[in-house]
């Protein structure tokens, strides 16, 4: 079973690295991450760094793929970056197609979420409704060979969501027991239904930096 995590530069860390470590955990797993071009590649930040060796032509039949997000990937889908047309190519042959926060959008951009329930960061739902997509605050949605999470941290959930089909749920708990993945967040404030509004109205100016 081989599962590819697309990266891009500027992408958003965690919607990459949190997969990562759950399907680096399933047993007879192999984890592929690859990019459009070989070599270094930065975070969103430009603090943390990847060697990528392998090129989305390296990776032409994954079983899943993760695609993450990144601040981005608006520009991405608008433009037609090349992961776009190796999402539209790759989902051929996959068992699941996967997106973590904005990866939503390319998957949108390569026309897979079209009449589609799907999810993505909050502050996204307006450019995924673009792509005929029907944004929803839950967490992981499955619709059949499609699978999208939420915001950055979701990408865990989502991992084990898969893991579970892919396998066995046994396997996918022994994962996350492995990771001691065991959420006790300090405040209840994770999605914009629970956020109060004080803290919401704090998000604007970053949101108008985002489109």
């Amino acid at each position: 079973m081989q599962i590819a995590i697309a990266l891009f530069p500027k992408v958003t860390v965690l919607d990459a690295i949190g997969p990562y470590q759950i399907f680096a955990a399933v047993p007879g797993a192999e984890v592929v991450v690859c990019a459009a071009q070989r070599g270094r590649l930065g975070d969103a930040g430009g603090r943390m760094h990847f060697d990528v060796d392998h090129t989305f032509d390296d990776v032409p039949r994954p079983d899943v793929v993760v695609i993450p997000g990144g601040n981005i990937t608006r520009r991405m889908a608008r433009e037609g970056d090349p992961i776009v047309d190796w999402i539209r190519s790759v989902h051929e042959h996959t068992t699941y197609t996967t997106s973590v926060c904005t990866g939503a959008l390319l998957l949108g951009a390569a026309g897979l979420l079209r009449g589609l329930r799907a999810t993505t960061h909050w502050v996204a739902y307006d450019e995924l409704r673009k792509y005929g997509a029907e944004p929803t605050e839950q967490r992981v949605v499955f619709q059949d060979r499609i699978v999208t999470g939420a915001g950055v941290s979701a990408g865990i959930d989502l991992a084990l969501e898969v893991v579970a089909k892919l396998t066995r749920p046994e396997i996918a708990q022994s994962a996350q027991l492995l990771l001691e993945y065991d959420p006790q967040p300090p405040y209840d404030t994770g999605s914009p239904s629970k956020a109060p509004k004080h803290i919401m109205d704090t998000m604007d100016g970053l949101i108008a930096s985002w489109q």
